[in-house]
């Protein structure tokens, strides 16, 4: 059963800047730059029957204008017991219409519906148990002013990733253009 995500794929460039952050918090595994994407959907490990009926969704996705994407600061889930590092990205309304379409679109095909938020973000850094939420908050505190960093993103793609924690690296399956 191959686990399978949707997302947009962060271009090189910014994927450098967001790289910069790496390093200086312990208990942190970090994200290879060329795996970080802002995952739109995950599908998880799903049959091969479903992954097709997935990807014959998705080529019906309607076509719309490249999608805004703004990643504006840093942050970390988990609270007491931090789990992941990463850079938020804005709500931006085209984004959330997408996403929107994105849990229909698989719905339809098979898939379980999601039950957490849709949380835009790029994840940084997978945090183990050693990294306490005083150094994390430190950490996210002391990575001084985030410049906002803006691209446009032109397609959606079907990532899959690896049977372990975290995942990567990602492999992109299909792609699915905007226009």
């Amino acid at each position: 059963m191959p686990r399978l995500f949707t997302g947009l794929a962060v271009p090189s460039e910014i994927g450098a800047r967001l790289a910069r952050f790496r390093g200086g918090l312990p208990g942190a595994r970090w994200v290879e730059a060329t795996d970080y994407h802002v995952t739109l959907r995950f599908l998880g490990d799903i049959d091969a029957d479903v992954a097709e009926d997935v990807l014959e969704a998705l080529a019906g996705l309607r076509a719309r204008d490249p999608v805004p994407v703004v990643l504006e600061g840093l942050g970390a889930f988990g609270g007491d017991r931090p789990r992941a590092l990463f850079a938020a990205v804005a709500q931006d309304p085209a984004l959330m219409d997408l996403q929107a379409e994105q849990e229909r679109l698989v719905r339809r095909a098979g898939v379980a519906p999601e039950t957490r938020r849709f949380t835009p973000h790029v994840t940084l850094a997978r945090l183990k148990r050693e990294a306490s939420p005083e150094a994390v908050a430190m950490y996210v505190a002391q990575s001084g002013l985030f410049e906002p960093l803006r691209f446009e993103a032109r397609a959606v793609t079907v990532f899959s990733a690896r049977e372990s924690t975290g995942g990567g690296p990602y492999i992109a399956e299909a792609e699915f253009p905007f226009a």
